[in-house]
């Protein structure tokens, strides 16, 4: 109990900054719906994507590495500047060729010539990005929470100032987007730069940079994995939703640059669940590796993945049941709804999508055995058989579903990778991890979603529908989630 106890310590204090950091950070989806056309925001929507993809390529599994390795602090030093001097030679490489293949590759983000500022901006957002993984990898590892969440918060604070600022103030368009973006990573970085200086005493050494590649290069294609899983559906919504499609599901006055704004802001809306896999994850990671020789580590996972399905169960009954009221919530400051009227249109993919971010962390539980036995080449063939299920799952449904066949495909790649990923880790560590269990608790969470218009027709009030449903529902998952003797 007392180690649940410091993941739980861990988990809620670099949660409540993930949490503090995107609830505030998600300000911006209410303002941008609320000052921008469906259209711009789906520009906005292509170039975050093109981002998350040219993370994983810049960092190249470095961020994994340093924690797998630097946790000898004796030589935390030589691997700390080891992969910050690695990362700087290869973001700045990839850069310029990011430069050198503008023409390239903007028509992919709907970028036109006269949006090419929007692109450079872009480059050196992703340049900041890159520079600042190890140092606040660093600050989590040496569990130095305090100032992680600090710099956290305080980045998203300058971010979304400087967008009221330039957007309000200036009455700048939706350059000031990437402009404030660019801004509040280049400060953060520096930032973190100051604070880890120490860490540069040590010395470059090509014997740890190929040890840390071997290890972290199978996180690329995994990463790719990821992006794709998270961003490629924007781009095939842009580009391969049939017209016909468009106009028979959303009308004829919808472009597809409007389909990719209504399907970003709504994805949006699964934050909820992604900040309590966020929340996890940073603490996780840290933690399965401290207790890894532990005798009782099996049994002590086992309980983390249980507990973790009844809070994500929790989270998906509250915001997949009560969706259409949150989203009429209105921002006090802003004066507008969570997400603008004009997107409301895409609130059915919601639940898809909380439920593949459910998937997401069980992935990120069954990662535990992979990374304590280092067999990490096993995450590309998953993360790549991922990706592929989200291409084809995207081709085959986006024409007849639309946005409902992008966030169908996600959810079916999340899932399959989860369960191969499962498959892999009891082979080589073996946890029990109760998986009757795990799926009676989604089968609890689909059926009070599915049986809520059937209530409705006993109860007048949606609202008590809802609240019935959610009460039994978590009263449900907690059952499950209750510890018994089997091992």
């Amino acid at each position: 109990m007392k180690k649940l106890k410091e993941l739980l310590s861990d988990t809620l204090v670099y949660g409540i900054s993930s949490v503090l950091a995107r609830f505030i950070n998600y300000l911006l989806v209410p303002f941008y719906t609320d000052v921008f056309r469906a259209d711009q925001y789906g520009i906005v929507g292509l170039v975050y994507a093109a981002i998350i993809f040219l993370n994983v390529i810049f960092t190249f599994g470095m961020e994994s590495a340093y924690l797998r390795y630097a946790k000898d602090r004796e030589k935390a030093q030589d691997v700390f500047k080891t992969l910050q001097v690695a990362l700087l030679v290869v973001a700045t490489i990839l850069a310029v060729l990011l430069w050198l293949f503008a023409p390239a590759l903007m028509p992919l983000m709907s970028l036109s010539p006269e949006m090419q500022n929007f692109y450079f901006l872009m480059i050196g957002i992703i340049w900041f990005d890159t520079l600042g993984k190890v140092p606040f990898a660093e600050l989590r590892l040496v569990r130095k929470s305090v100032s992680f969440a600090v710099i956290r918060t305080a980045d998203v604070l300058l971010n979304i100032g400087l967008n009221f600022y330039f957007i309000l103030g200036l009455g700048w368009g939706i350059e000031a987007v990437f402009i404030a973006n660019l801004i509040a990573s280049a400060v953060t970085t520096i930032v973190l730069w100051i604070l880890t200086r120490h860490m540069l005493r040590g010395s470059v050494k090509r014997s740890l940079f190929d040890k840390a590649l071997a290890f972290g290069l199978p996180f690329i294609p995994g990463g790719l994995g990821y992006a794709i899983n998270e961003s490629l559906d924007r781009f095939l919504l842009n580009n391969y939703l049939p017209e016909g499609t468009i106009h028979q599901l959303y009308g004829s006055g919808f472009t597809h640059e409007a389909v990719v704004g209504i399907y970003n802001a709504c994805y949006k809306l699964g934050v909820f669940m992604l900040l309590v896999v966020t929340m996890f994850k940073m603490a996780w990671q840290p933690f399965f590796l401290r207790h890894a020789d532990d005798p009782e580590s099996e049994d002590l996972y086992r309980e983390v993945f249980r507990y973790f399905n009844a809070v994500a169960g929790i989270c998906f009954l509250i915001v997949a049941l009560f969706i259409d009221q949150i989203v009429q919530i209105k921002v006090p400051v802003l004066d507008a709804f969570i997400i603008g009227k004009e997107y409301w249109l895409g609130l059915n993919i919601v639940p898809l999508l909380l439920a593949a971010y459910w998937f997401q962390g069980w992935y990120m539980n069954f990662s535990a055995g992979i990374f304590i036995r280092e067999k990490t080449k096993v995450l590309p063939v998953i993360t790549l058989i991922g990706a592929a299920v989200t291409i084809a799952g995207n081709l085959l449904l986006l024409p007849y579903l639309g946005m409902m066949g992008s966030a169908a495909a996600t959810l079916i790649s999340y899932a399959a990778m989860a369960l191969l990923l499962y498959q892999q880790s009891v082979k080589v560590y073996q946890v029990n991890y109760q998986m009757g269990r795990a799926f009676g608790m989604i089968f609890i969470t689909v059926a009070c979603l599915l049986l809520q218009p059937y209530l409705n027709q006993w109860i007048v009030s949606e609202w008590t529908s809802r609240l019935i449903l959610l009460l039994v529902g978590s009263v449900g998952l907690i059952l499950l989630a209750w510890p018994t003797s089997e091992k």
